[in-house]
């Protein structure tokens, strides 16, 4: 017989046929009921077991987390909380799960004690729910920028290039960590190495994705970068999952008004397919701060949050009207903000969240940042202060997305690298983009475990990805 997921059974029309299913015991009670789960839903199957029938040595096996295979009869359900049921007839133990020493017995866990536990935290209803919703963003995705005619893009996990400037990158080498060759002036002689030049795992795809867009019109990344950041914090790791669209013949509106409907499409899918997840999220919260002071509340519930990205417009403003905004602010002259509000500093979240739940009560774009504060390849303006930049600001979360126009000029790139200390021997490849057939061209990262986070309501990014990879820890 040919087995069934639960998801299906549960949609299934019960009229006594024979089925086989196969998942894992979430509960066994009264040595009648057993709850099943395959992963394939949040909710599970109910298998009834005549009792009488079973040698009682089978029966203990049947403990939370044991693995069965059960052939019976799929039956309308006697009680609530399902429409079918299955009536047992055959039930084979395929993998037990001692309770004396399995984990994660059916009781309310910890986040940080289900941290420790990777290797078992999907069989929990609320890790089970957010990889759901993982895969159906991941999907949603590819689907957007498919349907839009872009292209998939691999861009390369070892690269040559530091495409923020910013230096915390990890280093790949196959030289000998003791005793590397040295030149004669006594430095690491990086010629000697397997790429022959110093590489390193990449912290983005974007350079690479320009490259694309400037022969393939648009194309999109999808894949891990890296970061050597020592951030002991619920919104770092060390690797994460990076989207990187990038348009030839789009300016810094285009790209706005692609990012802004991108975002609204697949939090859109998310809300049409994972509903069962996404309200066992939504209700988890919910009774998590039941007993929070109000402050410490979110500013509103996860699916009130959701549908209010879908249905408010965002807004748009300069960096320079944020900036003003913010210190006409009530928290501003009362002192309440932790970071200063002054021109030429970058936003903090607890700015950016102000702008998006008090002030315009909207998602907010904001545009048009210091030159100084932001990467080399941004758009110079033509006041030569600000930058074709933007970031897109959620509820609850702050920046969600960063991007910009890209600098099509040949002088005024070469002017800024120099500016910024960016060596153009490493990125005489990228220069020749702006020799031959220039263009304007435009892009934005959004970096997929921060929408995961938004979507599932997840506060810490170490939840919503299965192995976190960050300072000290590079388990499982």
């Amino acid at each position: 017989m040919t087995r069934t997921e639960i998801k299906s059974l549960l949609q299934t029309d019960p009229q006594e046929q024979d089925v086989l299913v196969k998942g894992w015991v979430r509960t066994f009670r009264a040595n009648r009921f057993i709850a099943l789960n395959d992963g394939s839903t949040l909710n599970n199957l109910q298998v009834v077991v005549d009792f009488e029938q079973y040698d009682e040595s089978l029966l203990r096996r049947i403990t939370t987390s044991a693995a069965l295979s059960v052939r019976g009869k799929l039956v309308p359900s006697q009680g609530s909380g399902q429409a079918v049921e299955v009536l047992a007839e055959e039930i084979e133990v395929l993998g037990d799960a001692d309770p004396a020493v399995y984990p994660i017995q059916p009781k309310k866990h910890s986040l940080e004690f289900l941290r420790e536990k990777a290797h078992l935290r999907m069989r929990t209803n609320t890790f089970g729910a957010v990889f759901r919703v993982r895969h159906a963003l991941a999907f949603a995705i590819h689907q957007y920028f498919h349907d839009r005619g872009f292209f998939y893009l691999h861009t390369p996990i070892i690269t040559g290039s530091d495409a923020e400037g910013a230096g915390e990158m990890f280093r790949v080498s196959t030289l000998p960590m003791g005793d590397p060759p040295r030149t004669e002036a006594g430095e690491i002689d990086w010629k000697e190495d397997f790429f022959g030049k110093e590489t390193n795992l990449t912290v983005s795809g974007q350079l690479e994705a320009e490259v694309g867009a400037m022969s393939l019109g648009k194309v999109y990344t999808f894949g891990p970068t890296f970061r050597a950041e020592n951030s002991n914090t619920t919104r770092h790791l060390a690797e994460f999952w990076m989207i990187e669209p990038e348009m030839a013949f789009y300016d810094i509106h285009d790209n706005m008004d692609l990012a802004e409907d991108f975002l609204r499409e697949i939090i859109r899918f998310a809300l049409t397919h994972c509903p069962d997840d996404l309200q066992y999220l939504h209700d988890r919260i919910a009774q998590e701060e039941k007993n929070l002071p109000q402050a410490q509340r979110r500013p509103m519930p996860l699916l009130d949050t959701l549908q209010f990205i879908l249905d408010n417009g965002f807004a748009r403003i300069t960096y320079t009207e944020a900036i003003e905004r913010l210190q006409r602010s009530k928290p501003y002259k009362k002192g309440k903000f932790q970071y200063p509000v002054e021109w030429g500093r970058d936003l903090q979240s607890e700015h950016e969240r102000y702008l998006v739940e008090k002030d315009f009560q909207t998602p907010v774009i904001v545009t048009g940042y210091p030159k100084d504060i932001k990467a080399f390849y941004m758009k110079l303006n033509d006041d030569n202060k600000t930058v074709a930049a933007m970031d897109i600001l959620f509820p609850g979360i702050g920046e969600v997305v960063g991007g910009s126009q890209r600098e099509e000029r040949l002088d005024v790139l070469q002017a800024r690298m120099a500016e910024m200390e960016v060596p153009e021997h490493d990125l005489w490849w990228y220069l020749e983009l702006r020799k031959f057939g220039t263009a304007p061209h435009a892009g934005f990262g959004l970096g997929f475990e921060r929408i995961i986070q938004f979507v599932t309501g997840m506060t810490n990014i170490r939840d919503v990805i299965a192995f976190p990879r960050f300072p000290k820890s590079a388990e499982f």
